[in-house]
């Protein structure tokens, strides 16, 4: 930058890669700077000190133009505040002329005029520029945050099921949702009031030396000092910071918890118990929050105190020099003002580092999360269209966060049109066999085959698309019926959604509501009977009308005489269609065109209904128990 003041040069260098330079004069004063160069500095220096948030990076460069719209709209609104105290002091030396005789009183008037004047004015397009500043930065700061929210949650989707296993759903929530809120306070506000800081200083303290030189070396003695102790605390912030938002994910997690399981905790009579959780928390959090709160606590009063000293260096050493004459009343006034500027841009540098050293704890989180790589990945780019022909051989999996083998050498065929049915006691294996097929898991050994060709070998959305599962825990989401239903085909009519709900059994349960197809279920579809939840899902399944159709035990909550009306329906709907029903009844499974029986992740049956009930063993068993509980 260099600046022109009666003959008086003074030169300050800043390196930068922008090449974008800027020209600009207020009163007696001519400036030329590389004035993105103070953005430059402020980013750069941020960016490469804290690690974690040059994840930023790509969205500054995307926002880059409305990023340095803002920068030069805040340099220029900070130029025009600084016309002001320059005024105010030509004003007081006016008056004091006219004291002492030296202008005639209809000139001071003319020139007070003409000083209030700018005065008003400058400080009408500092304003006007300031609510420029705050449309453009914070708005980058806003569409930062929308960005990195879609990219958390974009991440989260393609995540594996073991993820979600190992981590808490609300640890999941407050990573995107508190978290990447401490983040956008550094992409907006952060940048915008540094900016501003580093403007104000850049601008004023070389116009200042130049005014008076004393003055101003004593007036900015306490800075270097105020750096120092910044420095310090905020390392301790850094710390503090992490603790508190690990804080606010842990207890997240217990509200999520205990707002789902509210039912459990009511009808064991856990409140108490839970009462005492949460005050044990609340103390915890109090605690937490307050180391926080008391290493924050000391930047406000430090920097009052700094800007008062400084201000008693500007009255006791100005008014020495007012008195020997050196200066004029005018600067002493002028020097209070820019004193007082000075104050909120220093007491801003603390809580700047307050803000970036929180975004750097915040994004250290965030980044935990989006470096997780997924374990299932698309193999393949084009569409691979599925006819529905599956066949395992000698498929081993064990579950990688628990160590359990669930399958072990299993091995069968199901041709397109054909139902398999798995029986088999708890923990044999029978879901696993649902999930590989949707590749929800990659097999550990073996090979599994979808129309002879390799699963791996697949687009993975066309295999998914392919398929319709019933899981069963039924998961409904809260809206509409007719919307969860819709989930299985977008561009479904209401007559087609009905159809399918009458096939599923549940179109009376439905009409029988208020309102009908338009009732909004609770969380998790609480409004249902678990059997209505698993005629709901199994009509989301029907409308999608897949290639193959996976059924996971999703006919336990309902009655035997609305199962087999439902088996029936169902054998019509997957007439051409690849089915496997995972059941514990062998009402559900005596239809299936074939049979397997898993114990310990092993095939120890396979047939027919009536092969292995001439079979002595657990198949014939399992059927005759069913069939004496049901006389």
């Amino acid at each position: 930058m260099r600046s022109v003041i009666s003959g008086v040069k003074v030169r300050l260098y800043f390196i930068s890669s922008y090449e974008v330079r800027v020209s600009y004069q207020f009163y007696n004063i001519a400036f030329t700077t590389n004035a993105l160069s103070l953005a430059g500095i402020f980013i750069c220096y941020s960016l490469l000190s804290m690690k974690e948030l040059r994840h930023l990076n790509k969205y500054f460069k995307k926002y880059w133009f409305k990023l340095l719209l803002g920068i030069l709209i805040t340099i220029i609104a900070r130029i025009f505040s600084l016309v002001m105290p320059s005024y105010v002091s030509k004003s007081i030396n006016t008056i004091q002329q006219l004291t002492n005789g030296i202008l005639e009183k209809g000139e001071a008037k003319t020139l007070l005029f003409e000083y209030i004047l700018i005065i008003v004015g400058a400080a009408i397009l500092s304003g006007l520029f300031t609510f420029l500043m705050r449309q453009t930065i914070i708005n980058v700061s806003r569409y930062i945050e929308y960005d990195l929210k879609n990219e958390v949650f974009d991440h989260y989707q393609i995540l594996h099921l073991g993820f979600y296993k190992k981590n808490r759903i609300g640890d999941l929530m407050n990573r995107i949702s508190e978290d990447v809120t401490q983040v956008r306070m550094y992409g907006g506000p952060a940048i915008m009031y540094g900016i501003q800081t580093l403007t104000l200083f850049v601008c004023l303290i070389p116009l200042m030396f130049i005014k008076a030189p004393t003055i101003a070396f004593y007036t900015l003695v306490p800075l270097p000092i105020l750096s120092v102790l910044i420095y310090q605390i905020s390392r301790i912030i850094h710390k503090r910071s992490t603790k508190v938002q690990e804080f606010l994910s842990t207890l997240s997690t217990f509200a999520q918890e205990s707002f789902s399981g509210v039912a459990v905790i009511k009808a064991y009579s856990l409140e108490p118990k839970i009462n005492e959780e949460v005050q044990t928390l609340a103390v915890q959090g109090k605690d937490t929050s307050m180391d926080l709160a008391k290493v924050n606590a000391w930047f406000f009063p430090l920097m009052i105190l700094l800007i008062g000293i400084s201000n008693i260096f500007v009255i006791y050493i100005g008014g020495k020099q007012y008195i020997n004459g050196e200066i004029g009343l005018g600067v002493i006034a002028e020097f209070i003002l820019y004193v007082n500027m000075l104050t909120w841009p220093v007491a801003v540098v603390g809580w700047l580092t307050s803000i970036v050293q929180r975004a750097e704890a915040s994004q250290k989180r965030i980044n935990e999360f989006l470096k997780v790589q997924p374990e299932i990945h698309n193999e393949v780019e084009k569409e691979t269209p599925i006819q529905g022909k599956i066949e395992f051989r000698d498929v081993s999996f064990v579950y990688p966060d628990t160590g359990i083998t669930a399958l072990d050498k299993v091995s069968f065929t199901v041709n397109v049109g054909e139902t398999l049915a798995i029986l088999g006691k708890t923990g044999a294996g029978k879901s696993t066999i649902l999930d590989l097929v949707a590749r929800l898991y990659d097999v550990s050994s073996g090979q599994i085959l979808v129309d002879d060709t390799p699963i791996t070998q697949l687009n993975l959305e066309s295999l998914r698309m392919g398929i319709g599962a019933v899981p069963q825990d039924a998961f409904l989401f809260s809206d509409t019926i007719e919307n969860n239903i819709r989930l299985g085909k977008a561009t479904a009519t209401l007559s087609e959604i009905k159809q399918v709900a009458i096939d599923a059994v549940v179109h009376e349960n439905i009409m029988g509501f208020k309102k009908q197809y338009d009732t909004v279920l609770g969380e998790r579809g609480i409004t249902l009977s678990g059997g209505q939840k698993q005629r709901v899902s199994i009509a989301r399944a029907l409308l999608k009308d897949p290639k193959i159709y996976l059924f996971d035990d999703c006919l336990s909550a309902v009655d035997t005489e609305t199962e087999e009306e439902i088996l029936k329906n169902l054998k019509k709907a997957s007439a051409d269609k690849t089915t496997l029903i995972v059941s514990h009844r062998v009402s559900s499974a005596k239809n299936a065109d074939k049979i397997i029986v898993l114990e310990e992740g092993r095939i120890i049956q396979e047939g027919t209904h009536a092969q292995l009930n001439n079979v002595t063993g657990y198949y014939q068993q399992l059927y005759h128990d069913q069939l004496t509980a049901k006389d």
